[in-house]
């Protein structure tokens, strides 16, 4: 049986870079089954505006004025209808220690069927980001064939 997702977040550790870029990203792809799509974090301890290189890449990607607060994942934002695509197997770890009943999560790339993290990108120069950008590009290409293929089911 395949589960319809009515909700997808993307999750880092800071919800302020990797996850909104995921976010945003995937906003602009055409699903056959409408998710609400948001991001979140780990630790978010206040709420912070999107990382500025993160920005910067978005910008000049064509997101015009990419605009971001971050978020913290809550108890209440999962359930059984909430698909949760964390950037890294340690969140995703967190995530089953830390909150109860959170039976679909999966790192972005597991979820696609590749393996390994979306690197951290703190402390990394902007071309760095432009390279995670490129790379959430194409795993949210994955990402629409893998979710469409399921409505077909």
């Amino acid at each position: 049986m395949v589960i319809r997702y009515k909700k997808l977040i993307f999750v880092d550790t800071n919800d302020n870079c990797r996850a909104p870029m995921a976010e945003m990203i995937l906003k602009r792809k055409f699903l056959t089954n409408p998710l609400t799509i948001e991001s979140r974090g780990m630790v978010v301890l206040f709420p912070e505006p999107l990382n500025p290189k993160a920005e910067a890449v978005l910008t000049s990607n064509g997101y015009p004025q990419p605009s971001h607060i971050a978020m913290q994942l809550e108890q209440e934002d999962i359930n059984n209808d909430v698909l949760i695509l964390t950037m890294e197997d340690k969140q995703k770890s967190q995530i089953w220690e830390t909150y109860e009943n959170a039976p679909h999560v999966y790192t972005v790339k597991e979820y696609v069927g590749e393996s390994g993290d979306i690197p951290s990108l703190h402390g990394q120069p902007l071309t760095v980001y432009s390279q995670c950008y490129t790379e959430l590009e194409l795993l949210m290409r994955k990402l629409v064939t893998r979710l469409n293929e399921e409505e077909e089911l």
